[in-house]
């Protein structure tokens, strides 16, 4: 019998969380779209959000596999998102012994013990792109370019199949931006 901590080979839990209006549930459709149409694996996609919709809490399941997948929620995530301090105190708890862990610099503060986690400054970047509502993607970028749980490529792709003709563009160099930090990171 599995315990909690044992993960199937192939299979990857990832919990993206923070408040909505910031686009945790694109970032979540995204991934899943990225893994299943455009890298072949199967992929399972769920969401949580307050009933206040804009400002309450908001989070994205994603489950990744190479396989089947015979449950569809995520019990402890290989990888942790959290864009907002909240989100970040309900879901720490629950991250994988040993998962990745990626923060929001300007909006979480880690506790002790947490201070090696991969931090990206999300909110500032987009902000320096012209469009804080790219945040979403900035932290799409760089968590495929940290964890490699979809492809560079699929995930382009799932972004030109999904926002709207006219912000492809400006969705393609936030998720650039982001996926090009986190390479930065990995080669130092």
């Amino acid at each position: 019998m599995r315990t909690r901590t044992e993960s199937l080979p192939g299979l990857t839990q990832i919990r993206i969380a923070g408040y909505g209006g910031q686009g945790i549930i694109l970032t979540g459709m995204l991934l899943g779209k990225a893994a299943s149409l455009f890298d072949g694996k199967h992929a399972v996609f769920t969401q949580s959000y307050g009933p206040e919709a804009r400002g309450g809490a908001s989070s994205a399941d994603v489950v990744i596999s190479d396989g089947p997948i015979d449950y569809p929620l995520v019990i402890e995530p290989d990888i942790l998102v959290a864009l907002f301090q909240e989100a970040y105190m309900r879901f720490r708890p629950q991250l994988k012994p040993g998962g990745t862990l990626i923060l929001e610099n300007d909006l979480v503060h880690p506790s002790a013990g947490d201070e090696n986690a991969s931090r990206i400054p999300a909110t500032r970047m987009a902000t320096e792109l012209g469009k804080r509502i790219v945040t979403n993607v900035v932290v799409f970028g760089y968590t495929v370019g940290k964890t490699g749980v979809v492809s560079r490529d699929a995930a382009e792709k799932a972004i030109e199949a999904t926002v709207k003709p006219k912000t492809i563009e400006l969705n393609l160099r936030a998720f650039n931006a982001g996926f090009e930090l986190a390479t930065q990171e990995v080669a130092v």
